[in-house]
């Protein structure tokens, strides 16, 4: 598959957490990631309120940077990759995706199809 496709995919993945994100997660926390160029390139997921990014776009994709938790009390805790632990906690939603895309390994690039 083209690395084009791969980024028809991201896209998608995108356009349907922009659109359809509520009850999966809180939908602020998709904008505010959607904003970061960086996090738009890569593979978005979610679980249980969870937000994490992935370098590929199959199930057996690589997580990378963080993932962000919303913690009680309004504020956000970002877990970093496997191994890392907390990178931090933080009061808003920008603050936290910030963490993550500073948490990016230098070569990360675009997503692509295994």
């Amino acid at each position: 598959m083209t690395a084009a496709s791969a980024a028809a995919i991201v896209a998608a993945q995108w356009q349907y957490f922009l659109e359809e994100s509520e009850g999966m997660v809180d939908p602020a926390m998709v904008r505010a990631a959607y904003a970061q160029p960086r996090l738009r390139e890569l593979y978005p997921g979610v679980s249980h309120g969870v937000m994490f990014f992935s370098r590929g776009t199959g199930p057996s994709a690589t997580r990378v940077g963080g993932s962000v938790y919303t913690r009680v009390g309004g504020r956000f805790w970002v877990r970093g990759p496997l191994g890392v632990g907390t990178l931090g906690e933080v009061d808003t939603l920008d603050e936290a995706f910030a963490l993550v895309v500073a948490s990016l390994p230098e070569d990360c690039g675009p997503a692509a199809r295994p």
